[in-house]
C-alpha cells in the first residue's frame, strides 16, 4: 500500500461538479498577546510569576529547565509550551537513589478520563470555553505518561491544531497549545469535489495523506498527519538479515523501476484546514477530505483560483 508523498495515479468516478460558497476562519493573535491571557494560563498551570515579554516570546518561570516554565511565541496562533522538569522525580529510584534509565514511573499513571478532564480544567481555566473542543486520550504499552488532546471545532468541524497535555499522579509534565482565538473571516468560493479530485494530480496543490487505514495502525505503521500536515509515514520494509555479497550490476537495457501508486478514491468531504501566511497569520480555510478504497485519506485545499495567489514571494 502506498502513502504519503510519491508518485500517485488518481481515479475516482461519482464526485460532486458542484461549486458554491463556505465559510473560513482565522486565528486571531493579537487580541491575546497580552499579560493578562498570559498570565491566565500560567496560572492554570501553577505558575505565579508575572509573565515577561522578551524577544518576542513571553515566558513565565525560569528558562534554564531548573524549574517549571511557559513559553508563548509571537506566532499566527500564539502557540505555547509549557514543561515541568521536576517529572523525573516521580521515577523509581535504583538502591543508590538515582534514577534509573530508562525511567519507571513510581505510581501508577493516571486514567485516559483523568487525562481529559485535566485537560478540559486547563483550557477552561485558561479563560476557553472546553465544551468548544473534541477531547481525546489513548494509553501506549509503556508510556511514561499519559495523553490527551483537545481539537477545537468550529460549525461542526475539527480544527487542526491542538491543545495536548501529558499527565503523571503527581500532575502535567508537559502541554502545548495556542491562545490567539478563531474568529470569523468571511467566505471563500470553493471548487467542486471533482475539480478538487483533480488538484491531487496538479503539482501545484502537492496531494497529502492525512491518515492511513486502521489496519495498517495495527500492523505498526504510524499514524497519518491531520489534514493538511502532509506527513509522510514510514513504508519501510520489515529488517532481513545482512547481506553477505553487494548487489549483481544492472545490466543494459534494464527498465528502470518506477513504482506508482494507484489510489481511487471513493468519497469526498469538505472540511477546514490551517494555512499558513507568509507574514505568519494563519487562515482556516475550506479543504476537501478525500478517502480511497483502501481506507486512507487525502486532502487538499477547496478554495477556487480566483482566491489563490501563486505568485513566488
Amino acid at each position: 500500500f502506498g502513502y504519503g508523498f510519491g508518485r500517485n495515479s488518481f481515479t475516482a468516478s461519482g464526485l460532486s461538479t458542484s461549486t458554491g460558497t463556505a465559510a473560513s476562519y482565522a486565528f486571531d493573535p493579537r487580541s491575546a498577546s497580552d499579560v493578562r491571557t498570559v498570565a491566565a494560563l500560567a496560572g492554570a498551570l501553577g505558575l505565579r510569576q508575572t509573565p515577561t515579554l522578551k524577544d518576542g516570546t513571553w515566558t513565565v518561570g525560569p528558562q534554564d529547565g531548573t524549574a517549571p516554565s511557559l513559553t508563548v511565541g509571537l506566532d499566527g496562533t500564539l502557540s505555547f509550551s509549557f514543561y515541568d522538569p521536576r517529572f523525573t522525580g516521580s521515577c523509581s529510584k535504583t538502591d543508590d537513589g538515582a534514577t534509573p534509565e530508562p525511567c519507571t514511573p513510581s505510581r501508577p499513571l493516571p486514567s485516559t478520563d483523568a487525562a481529559i478532564a485535566a485537560l478540559r480544567s486547563l483550557i477552561a481555566n485558561a479563560g476557553r470555553d472546553a465544551d468548544t473542543f473534541q477531547f481525546e486520550a489513548n494509553t501506549q504499552e509503556g508510556a511514561l505518561t499519559q495523553q490527551a488532546q483537545a481539537w477545537p471545532v468550529v460549525d461542526g468541524q475539527r480544527i487542526d491544531q491542538p491543545w495536548s497535555i501529558e499527565l503523571t499522579a503527581d500532575g502535567i509534565v508537559s502541554a502545548s497549545g495556542f491562545l490567539a482565538p478563531i474568529v470569523a473571516v468571511g467566505d471563500y468560493p470553493v471548487v467542486s469535489a471533482q475539480q478538487a479530485f483533480e488538484r491531487l494530480s496538479d503539482p501545484r496543490f502537492g496531494a497529502q495523506q492525512s491518515g492511513i487505514p486502521i489496519a495498517l495502525r495495527t500492523q505498526g505503521g504510524a499514524a497519518g498527519s491531520v489534514a493538511g500536515s502532509g506527513a509522510a509515514v514510514d513504508t519501510a520494509p520489515p529488517s532481513a538479515a545482512p547481506p553477505t555479497v553487494p548487489p549483481a550490476t544492472p545490466t543494459a537495457g534494464t527498465p528502470l523501476s518506477w513504482p506508482v501508486n494507484r489510489v481511487h478514491i471513493v468519497s469526498a468531504r469538505l472540511g477546514l484546514a490551517s494555512q499558513w501566511q507568509p507574514d505568519g497569520g494563519v487562515l482556516i480555510v475550506p479543504a476537501y477530505e478525500f478517502t480511497d478504497s483502501g481506507g486512507g485519506t487525502w486532502s487538499v485545499v477547496a478554495v477556487a483560483d480566483s482566491k489563490l495567489n501563486f505568485s513566488v514571494e
